[in-house]
């Protein structure tokens, strides 16, 4: 049975938040919902907290992974964020706003992240 679109984006955030967390991220909310707005990872590490927007492709007939995360997108991110920050802020962090790009080849999971991938 071939997976929908939905659960291909939930296997990449998966795998996306395991990659943070392997390189000493700290997760600390997953699928963050502001109204109809979502932050698909918040996660942590030495004074810098990361919105992360996860884009997942099963096939490069969409093209990139990372290629959709344009205007609209990172406006409805950057609206989330200050939600979570004005409920969650910590003094003294950077915030900023990275993007981590999931293919899945087969067997083979290739994962692009790009730190401090827009600003607002």
């Amino acid at each position: 049975m071939e997976d929908t679109r939905h659960d291909v984006g939930r296997r990449g955030e998966g795998l996306a938040a395991e990659y943070l967390a392997e390189r000493g991220w700290r997760v600390l909310a997953r699928n963050y919902r502001a109204g109809p707005r979502e932050i698909d990872i918040v996660a942590a590490r030495d004074g810098v907290v990361a919105f992360v927007e996860v884009k997942t492709r099963a096939t490069r007939t969409g093209g990139a992974a990372l290629e959709p995360i344009r205007g609209l997108k990172q406006r409805a991110v950057v609206a989330a964020a200050r939600r979570w920050i004005h409920e969650n802020g910590r003094r003294g962090c950077v915030y900023r706003f990275d993007a981590i790009g999931v293919e899945l080849r087969g067997d083979r999971v290739v994962i692009e992240h790009l730190p401090d991938a827009w600003r607002p």
